[in-house]
C-alpha cells in the first residue's frame, strides 16, 4: 500500500520507546461486552435495546481510542464479541416488537366493533 508525500506507513513507524508502558488492555471494549452480552439477554423483552445502544456507541468510541493508541490498547476481540452481541440484542428486540403488533392487530381484528347492546333494545 502506497501512502500520500509526507505520510508515514505503520510499517516504518519507529520502534517504541523502552520507556512505554506495555500494551493494555481496553476498559471500554469489556464494557462493550458487558452491555453486549446483555443487551443479548435481555433482548426479547425489550429491555435490551437500552444496554446494546449504548454498547455500540460506546464500541465506536473504543474503536477510536485504539486507533490513536497506535497499538497501545488492546482488546480487538473483545471489542468484536460485544458488538456482535448487541446487534443480535436488537435483532431481537425487533423481533419481539413484530410480534407483539401482529399479536395486538390480530386480537384487534376478532374483536366486535362498536358497542355491543342485548337482544331486547333497539
Amino acid at each position: 500500500m502506497t501512502t500520500a508525500a509526507g505520510q508515514v506507513s505503520s510499517a516504518q513507524q519507529a520502534p517504541r520507546h523502552p520507556l512505554d508502558p506495555d500494551p493494555a488492555h481496553a476498559t471500554k471494549a469489556r464494557a462493550v461486552f458487558a452491555l453486549g452480552l446483555l443487551g443479548m439477554l435481555t433482548g426479547l423483552f425489550i429491555g435490551g435495546v437500552v444496554p446494546a445502544t449504548v454498547a455500540l456507541h460506546l464500541s465506536r468510541q473504543a474503536r477510536r481510542e485504539a486507533y490513536a493508541s497506535g497499538g497501545f490498547l488492546t482488546g480487538g476481540a473483545w471489542l468484536r464479541r460485544g458488538e456482535r452481541m448487541a446487534w443480535i440484542g436488537l435483532v431481537l428486540v425487533a423481533v419481539s416488537v413484530v410480534i407483539a403488533v401482529v399479536i395486538g392487530v390480530v386480537r384487534l381484528a376478532g374483536s366486535p366493533f362498536g358497542h355491543d347492546y342485548p337482544t331486547n333494545m333497539d
